[in-house]
């Protein structure tokens, strides 16, 4: 620790290192020797100087040092301690010293307890301060509203008001603080009446406000009133050219950014960033990948906005590229890095490399991270293995509301009803307030299992307990829940007495379960009410298919496609995927382009006649045309999730569980033929639907055929 001596004459008297301020009385000039270092320090006043020491952690450890020795204690003295206080605590205690004290803060030291207070948290005191503050200025004003600002509550712009009320004049500060209030609160109105006071006060040149108020029409949604105010800058920093190019990216107006991009004087990594992130969410994934290529110089968080969009918008395999393209570059993963690319496997279902995500998440320390947690739970349950999604879950140091919902919601989608029920009391048992999505998760559970009676008592728990009210999705999952029960009167009642407007969605559910339970007439009305909603919607119009190709009802079938024909509606094609040695493998309906296709087919001739051996009879009411059984065996035989299994048994070694990602619900037949596989060649087969998973095994599924 350094010692501090004053040495004046002859005399040498040390003084506490952890002193920041203290008094000392001398007549001359004096010399300050710290561990050999001279300084000097000039007279001042009435023989008192203030000197400014070696600045240290510990502002009690100071405040009681200068009590034991009574030295004299001014504003500057208590304002340099109160810089130092990190938590509220040492804080509290301060400001009680001065109180007790019996000193009278001057405005400096007002507005120093004021920032004190916000930067600890605690803006209730901060505001009190504030309130008993004989003088306030700018300064006191804009502290407290940026505060306020920053965590987005409504107080920051009363407070502006009553900052103007009391004939303070805001500053250039003040201005670039307010603005961010009303872009969280969406308060456009508000942020006009400011741009206003602005143009007043005379800082619409003032190019930090410039850039705020920029930003604020950008995320109020006025892009023409900020790009104004982007041509009328007489000065743009990189600031004002990036939030301009994000906003319009953000809109969607790609190519304006692109454009304004291009003109830009001077680019940065969050600018080229911004409109990489642009161009990949609107669908120019080609041109933001050949940005992203031609950046000079990319830092972690432009892979993250990469690999992050690449996962979101479709192009998961992409996002694993880049994933390794990163690790090869030497640039560190962080915690945003990882998400992305779990979002990714889950897409995929890609177990293997989600596993291998899992065990370098580990390896860097990053588990204690409750969003990458949460990402890994999501990601073992969606890739088909809710067995080690609830270990994920099991040892998560902190589990949020999210942590919860995740593996409800995963036990729901694997129909393992009885796990998601008895984990929502357990949630609700820890303290942890279950939210929308939650209910959602054990709704969902309810239906795939039909537990009628239980969903109806979770749906009134909801506001009868929690006094949330209930959105579409919870309405959709009681129609769905009454609907798959075979009660559509009931499900039809329940439409009928719904608060709100039901949407496609709503009658989309009942319509899936009128196919289920062949109800034609019933069926034929609610697919109009869809058409009217969605008419380019291909769904319903398939599923009216499948209830009239179940009545053998062809000439109508017929009508149905005539129609979609003429409304330009395209039938969306089955696709299946599975992850073989860490590649991703996509196979559709009759598909004949793999490299093995000879070996598949002959794998699923092989199958065909096992399974007819073993009882197996093809359910031609699949089928959308009207052929001979013999074709329409055929077509049943190349679904594309037969393919994939077919190719999967292939190449994997005997006993290895095989993982299908469908992007359609699973057809009857498949359903049925993939039970007899499982048991004849004694494989664990995991198929992801559209809507849930399906775990085969000794010829049976999870689901119970109840589906």
């Amino acid at each position: 620790m350094s010692k501090i001596f004053i040495i004046s004459g002859n005399k040498k008297v040390l003084i506490c290192p952890r002193f920041i301020y203290c008094r000392i009385s001398f007549t001359t000039s004096t010399n300050f020797n710290v561990d050999g270092n001279v300084l000097n320090a000039e007279p001042h006043g009435n023989d008192r100087a203030l000197l400014k020491l070696k600045p240290v952690q510990d502002p009690l450890a100071i405040l009681q040092d200068m009590q034991q020795r009574d030295s004299l204690v001014d504003s500057d003295t208590y304002a340099s301690i109160l810089q130092r206080c990190k938590l509220l605590p040492e804080g509290k205690l301060v400001h009680t010293h001065i109180i007790q004290s019996g000193f009278k803060p001057n405005m400096y030291l007002g507005n120093t307890l004021v920032n004190m207070y916000t930067k600890c948290g605690s803006l209730e005191d901060a505001l009190r301060v504030l309130e008993e503050m004989p003088k306030r200025n700018a300064v006191s004003w804009t502290v407290i509203i940026a505060a306020y600002a920053k965590n987005g509550d409504s107080e920051a712009l009363k407070l502006y008001y009553c900052m103007r009320k009391t004939g303070v004049q805001p500053n250039q500060f003040t201005f670039a603080s307010v603005l961010p209030a009303c872009c969280n609160l969406g308060t456009l109105e508000q942020g006009k009446e400011i741009h206003l006071d602005i143009i007043k006060s005379g800082f619409l040149s003032d190019a930090f406000v410039g850039s705020a108020l920029l930003d604020m029409y950008v995320k109020c949604g006025n892009i023409e009133d900020a790009r104004q105010v982007f041509d009328d800058m007489l000065e743009r920093d990189v600031v004002a050219w990036t939030s301009m190019i994000a906003g319009y990216a953000r809109h969607g107006l790609v190519e304006e950014a692109l454009v304004l991009f291009r003109k830009m004087p001077e680019r940065n990594v969050v600018s080229w960033t911004a409109i990489i992130a642009g161009c990949a969410q609107h669908h120019y994934f080609g041109k933001a990948l050949k940005l992203f290529r031609r950046m000079p110089e990319r830092d972690v968080v432009s892979w993250n906005a990469m690999i992050a969009r690449c996962a979101q918008r479709g192009y998961s395999a992409e996002a694993l590229k880049l994933f390794e393209e990163l690790k090869m570059r030497g640039v560190i993963p962080d915690s945003d890095t990882f998400s992305g690319v779990l979002l990714a496997c889950t897409n995929l279902i890609a177990l293997e490399q989600g596993k291998e995500i899992h065990e370098e998440i580990m390896m860097r320390d990053l588990m204690s991270d409750v969003f990458l947690g949460n990402a890994l739970v999501d990601m073992y349950a969606k890739c088909g293995s809710i067995e080690d999604a609830y270990q994920v879950f099991d040892k998560l140091p902190k589990r949020d509301v999210v942590s919860w919902t995740t593996m409800i919601s995963g036990y729901a989608m694997h129909g393992l009803v009885k796990q998601a029920i008895c984990l929502f009391e357990q949630m609700q048992e820890s303290g942890t307030t279950p939210d929308s999505v939650t209910f959602i998760g054990v709704l969902s559970a309810c239906s795939n299992a039909g537990l009628v009676d239980a969903g109806r008592q979770y749906f009134d728990c909801m506001s009868r307990v929690y006094h949330m009210k209930p959105v579409m999705e919870h309405y959709c999952c009681m129609v769905d829940l009454l609907g798959r029960a075979g009660r559509l009167e009931e499900a039809v009642d329940f439409i009928n007495k719904m608060p709100t407007i039901p949407n496609a969605v709503i009658w989309g559910s009942l319509l899936s379960a009128c196919r289920i339970h062949c109800n034609v007439e019933l069926g034929e009305q609610v697919a109009e009410y869809i058409f009217e909603l969605e008419p380019r919607n291909p769904t319903p119009y398939l599923l009216l298919l499948n209830i009239y190709a179940g009545a053998g009802r062809w000439d109508d079938i017929n009508k149905v496609r005539r129609m979609m024909k003429d409304r330009g509606i395209k039938r969306k094609g089955g696709c299946s995927w599975i992850e073989v040695n860490k590649h991703m493998h996509t196979f559709v309906v009759g598909d004949r382009s793999h490299s093995q296709t000879q070996e598949i087919y002959a794998k699923l001739e092989t199958l065909s006649g096992q399974m007819r051996e073993a009882g197996y009879v093809p359910e031609t009411k699949f089928v959308l045309n009207d052929l001979d059984n013999e074709q329409k065996d055929q077509i049943l035989c190349h679904h594309s999730e037969k393919i994939a299994l077919a190719f999967g048994l292939i190449n994997t070694s005997p006993g290895t569980a095989i993982r299908i990602l469908n992007n359609l619900r699973v057809c009857g037949d498949c359903h049925s033929a993939i039970k007899f596989i499982s048991k004849i060649v004694s494989v664990e087969i995991i198929v992801r639907d559209a809507s849930r998973f399906h775990h085969f095994k000794d010829g049976l599924c999870s689901c119970g055929d109840y589906w």
